[in-house]
C-alpha cells in the first residue's frame, strides 16, 4: 500500500494547482474574455474595473463577459491597442505581475489549433487568464541492468520565478511563432546544451493541463510533455545561466522529492505523470491514483 501522507501531500499539490475549480475562485464572480465572440480567457474581479477606463479597446461588462472592441478586427490591431493598454498599466506599477514584464509574445486563441487572434505580453497573460502553453523535457537514463533514473535541474537563484527550486531537464514557454518541436530543441540546447541531434528524439507522450489563481490573477496553463531517454554516457551541462545544476537520480527520490517544497509544482506535475506513465505508481497499490490522473488533466 501506498504511504498515505506522500499520496495526501500529492493531492493538495494537484488542488493547489487546480485551486481555479474549487468553491470561492474567482470563477464565481469573474468575467470571460472574448475576443470576435469566442472566449478566450477569464478576467478575476480585480482587472475588470480597471479595463473600462479604456473603451475605446474594451467594451463595458455585458452579459458576464468583457470583449475587444469589433473595431479591433485584425490580429495587429487588437495585439497593439492591448498592448498599449499594459504597457500604461505598468507605469502606474499597481499590477505587480507586470513588474516582471519580459518582451516575450504569446499567442492567443480558443484554442491550440485555432489561428491566434492576437499577441499579449506574457507577464500580463495572467489578468486575462489566457491559456499559456509549454513544452516540458523529461530527461532519463535506463542502466544495462534496466534501472531507471531522471535528470532533474535546479533553477538558478537569479530566476524570475521559483529561484533556486527543482525543475524539468528543460523546459520553455511557446512564444507567439514559435513551434512546439522548435522550442523543445531551442530549450534543450540552451538551458542543458543537449545537441539538436540527441534533442530532435525526445517523443511527444501528453499533455498536462491545469489552472490556478493567486493575488495576481488566473493562470490557465496547458504543457506539451516530452521523454527524452538519454545515453548513460551523456551529462547536461549548464547552458545560458537559467540552471544552476543538473542531478541524476534514481526514481524512488524523485518521488521523495516530488511532495517538498523544493520542487517548482507544474514540473512535479510533470515528474509525477512520468511516474504514472512508468508504472512507478500503479492503480492496485496507489488509493488515489484516479485523483492524480485526475488532476494533471483539467481544462478551463
Amino acid at each position: 500500500m501506498a504511504n498515505s501522507n506522500w499520496s495526501e501531500r500529492i493531492v493538495r499539490l494537484l488542488r493547489r494547482m487546480n485551486n481555479f475549480y474549487l468553491p470561492g475562485s474567482c470563477r464565481d464572480n469573474g468575467l470571460r474574455f472574448e475576443i470576435d465572440g469566442l472566449q478566450v480567457g477569464w478576467i478575476p474581479p480585480h482587472v475588470a474595473p480597471l479595463l473600462t477606463r479604456y473603451p475605446e479597446v474594451f467594451s463595458p461588462p455585458h452579459g458576464g463577459a468583457v470583449a475587444l472592441c469589433p473595431g479591433l478586427d485584425s490580429y495587429g490591431r487588437r495585439s497593439e491597442a492591448v498592448d498599449a493598454v499594459l504597457r500604461s498599466l505598468r507605469r502606474e506599477g499597481s499590477l505587480t505581475c507586470l513588474q516582471g514584464w519580459r518582451d516575450e509574445k504569446y499567442s492567443v486563441m480558443a484554442k491550440f489549433s485555432d489561428p491566434p487572434l492576437m499577441w499579449m505580453e506574457r507577464a500580463a497573460t495572467c489578468l486575462f487568464g489566457v491559456k499559456r502553453y509549454g513544452v516540458h523535457i523529461n530527461g532519463y537514463t535506463v542502466s544495462d541492468s534496466g534501472e531507471v533514473s531522471m535528470w532533474l535541474a535546479r533553477r538558478s537563484p537569479t530566476k524570475q520565478t521559483y529561484p533556486g527550486l527543482l525543475d524539468n531537464l528543460a523546459a520553455g514557454g511557446l512564444s507567439a511563432g514559435l513551434g512546439i518541436k522548435h522550442t523543445l530543441v531551442k530549450e534543450c540546447q540552451e538551458e542543458a546544451c543537449i545537441p539538436a541531434a540527441i534533442a530532435e528524439k525526445a517523443r511527444p507522450v501528453t499533455t498536462i493541463s491545469y489552472t490556478y489563481e493567486d493575488e495576481e490573477g488566473v493562470f490557465a496553463e496547458s504543457q506539451f510533455v516530452y521523454d527524452l531517454e538519454l545515453p548513460l554516457e551523456f551529462k547536461p551541462r549548464v547552458g545560458d545561466g537559467e540552471v544552476q545544476e543538473f542531478y541524476l537520480l534514481p526514481m524512488d527520490k524523485v518521488k521523495e522529492l516530488l511532495v517538498t517544497d523544493d520542487f517548482k509544482p507544474n514540473c512535479a506535475m510533470v515528474a509525477l505523470d512520468f511516474l504514472i506513465r512508468h508504472s512507478f505508481i500503479e492503480p492496485d497499490s496507489e488509493p488515489c491514483y484516479q485523483e492524480f490522473v485526475a488532476g494533471l488533466h483539467q481544462t478551463v
